[in-house]
């Protein structure tokens, strides 16, 4: 009897809710309510609701030219720098992979006074070859530098753009307690009803 009443009191309440959720359609056209009604699977959030900063930046793109105009000069200054950077690194790895192993290869040599030379050698040359590139070194630190300021500009930015939507979003959708308290009002009736069962 207790388990009877319990569960069609938790299927009322569950039902009233999502009844008042259906009922309640945003009051004021947001990016928010659409960035959530349209986000695919394979770009929500793993914050979980998918409702995210980009999600809703992305809902504000679409029927802005510039800021459209703007991601993609961004996206693709990304895509360059990796693409460019990476030639050279692979080059700088491999020369400095050839070091590192060299070093670690004079452990093997038993004579102590050949492992010197040849630890001189090679220190030598890596020195040698550290001030040939370091115009080449500064400029990808640089190049890193820009790509880090650039990144956290253009966070900011969308975060400053997506700030009002997020504020007309909550307008949209205003918090009343009249659905809450009639559910704790059906709890206590319901917590009553079980004490008198005793």
């Amino acid at each position: 009897m207790k388990k009877i009443l319990f569960a069609s009191t938790l299927a009322l309440s569950i039902l009233s809710c999502t009844e008042n959720k259906q009922q309640n359609p945003p009051l004021v056209e947001n990016a928010v309510d659409n960035a959530e009604s349209s986000v695919s699977g394979s770009f929500k959030s793993y914050r979980g609701n998918g409702t995210s900063v980009d999600n809703i930046y992305s809902e504000l793109i679409k029927n802005d030219k510039n800021l459209t105009a703007l991601n993609s000069r961004v996206v693709k200054t990304f895509e360059e720098t990796e693409k460019a950077l990476a030639v050279y690194k692979n080059i700088l790895n491999t020369s400095e992979s050839f070091y590192q192993d060299a070093h670690y290869q004079t452990k093997a040599i038993t004579d102590s006074l050949v492992k010197q030379q040849i630890e001189k050698e090679i220190t030598s040359s890596s020195d040698r070859y550290k001030l040939t590139v370091k115009n080449i070194t500064d400029r990808i630190s640089q190049i890193t530098k820009n790509n880090e300021t650039l990144t956290s500009t253009y966070t900011a930015f969308k975060i400053r753009k997506t700030l009002p939507e997020i504020e007309k979003y909550q307008k949209a959708h205003p918090l009343k307690t009249d659905s809450l308290d009639s559910f704790i009002t059906k709890q206590n009736q319901l917590l009553e009803e079980l004490k008198k069962l005793k």
